[in-house]
């Protein structure tokens, strides 16, 4: 008989990517939210697991339930969480479950404040590309999945591994959950303001991760973030096999990027020091999993990286229009960088939308100094209501020109007033780059689109 799971908040992300996993393993699947947004609503609703009513109703939680799947976004005194507790069902995060479902696999966890989806993506192209049998868990919608999710009987698991804490039960990061064989560091910048009061506190959580590798175990580190590079040089695990690495060597020509490899160079469709440094991890993990490095070039070239990730929305032969995910300091600052890097005879003018509780947060504003400096025009966003909710001030523009040490910055807390301005500008020799976590509360880019896409 199949076993039987409930997930309480199905609606998220990884949540119902996983739902809809574990219904195409046979399981049979449950669930509750007080909000679904699309896609999940209508994934959920094709794969027939959709809740009929909004909320959280204790009827759903019965004795024959094999286990709960416990999400971030319920609280404690969910009604369907107490009464899971009285009836002595097993509740599990998503982490847990996933270790619960991978304990006879290879694990490979992919860490970092930054580059842990791009990473992952990049590893799972080249499996996939190979026809290696893996299972996997990776933080956004990738071209050529078609779930955030997969579980399976295959030997080895790719994990893009979380610092955010792993439920209202567990205030722990999500990461100490996979017990990892080769473990991945990218690189550390303060992030989750939120839940780390202190820069210290949050280093000290990769301290623990990287404590926890086995004997036999591998950590793969960035050497180029020196606080990576010290948690590698004084891995406590002595039989550990340490790789550090570096950004792979490359060169650029008329805004084309290739690798500079022993046969030749290798043409990418990515670019950036933070994704070439992204790419050698990568590539440092698949060795690891027996690929051999032509193998991985063959693979590579056809990478067009991660969903919001340097994603091109127009391009013509004098102007491209960008969209990144960046929103920490350290993902500006190499996204801005990377972006001028590549084209550096044309103008950009770099957009950001301040969305997370730490970009929103007076006191952590100064960790943006010079972030967006490569930029020749740089605008920031705000949306009132954002704030609001998370119960901030609103900054003003002498504060945020301060904390970003950027005395032209134009602030805007108007979506309609940015997009006027915006459409109103030439594109001619101009890249624009729109970056946030967010969506810009769904500013209608059609003009821009337009206007760029004619530029010749």
């Amino acid at each position: 008989m199949s076993k039987k799971f409930h997930f309480i908040a199905i609606g998220g992300a990884v949540m119902h990517n996983l739902a809809l996993a574990m219904v195409s393993k046979g399981y049979v699947v449950t669930g509750s939210d007080d909000e679904i947004y699309e896609p999940s609503r209508t994934r959920l609703f094709d794969a027939g697991i959709l809740p009929a009513e909004k909320g959280w109703y204790d009827e759903k939680i019965h004795a024959d339930l094999d286990g709960i799947i416990l999400g971030m976004h319920a609280r404690i005194d969910n009604p369907e969480l107490v009464k899971a507790k009285e009836l002595g069902i097993p509740v599990y995060s998503f982490p847990e479950f996933i270790y619960n479902q991978s304990q006879d696999k290879k694990r490979v966890v992919i860490s970092g404040s930054h580059g842990k989806t791009s990473i992952t993506s990049m590893i799972l192209h080249v499996l996939k590309a190979e026809g290696v049998d893996f299972d996997y868990l990776v933080g956004a919608q990738i071209a050529g999945f078609d779930l955030m999710v997969k579980l399976s009987d295959a030997p080895v698991i790719i994990i893009e591994g979380d610092e955010y804490l792993t439920s209202p039960l567990d205030r722990r990061p999500k990461f100490f959950h996979y017990q990892h064989d080769i473990l991945l560091t990218s690189g550390i910048a303060w992030d989750h303001f939120n839940v780390f009061p202190t820069f210290e506190n949050y280093t000290e959580q990769f301290e623990k991760l990287v404590a926890m590798t086995p004997k036999n175990g591998t950590f793969i580190y960035c050497e180029r973030d020196p606080i990576v590079k010290k948690l590698g040089e004084n891995c406590p695990v002595n039989t550990a096999t340490l790789i550090p690495y570096q950004a792979h060597p490359s060169q650029i020509k008329e805004g084309l990027t290739s690798l500079l490899t022993d046969k030749g160079p290798v043409p990418i469709e990515i670019f950036g020091d933070h994704n070439l440094q992204n790419l050698q991890g990568a590539l440092e993990v698949c060795k690891s999993l027996g690929l051999s490095a032509d193998t991985f070039y063959k693979h590579i070239q056809t990478f067009q990286g991660a969903a919001k990730r340097q994603e091109i929305l127009a391009k013509s032969s004098s102007s491209i229009l960008y969209r990144d995910f960046a929103h920490a300091p350290s993902k500006l600052q190499a996204t801005v960088k990377a972006v001028k890097n590549q084209f550096p005879d044309r103008k950009l003018i770099a957009i950001q939308e301040l969305h997370t509780y730490s970009s929103l947060n007076k006191d952590f504003v100064y960790n943006y100094a010079h972030t967006i400096d490569d930029a020749d025009e740089a605008i920031i966003y705000l949306n009132p209501k954002a704030v609001s909710l998370k119960k901030l001030e609103l900054m003003d523009e002498p504060t945020l020109r301060e904390g970003f040490q950027r005395n032209d910055i134009i602030l805007f807390t108007d979506i309609q007033k940015l997009k006027d301005y915006l459409e109103a500008k030439s594109y001619q020799n101009t890249n624009l780059l729109l970056m946030s976590s967010g969506n810009y509360d769904d500013m209608d880019l059609s003009l821009i689109k337009e206007k760029i896409n004619q530029n010749q």
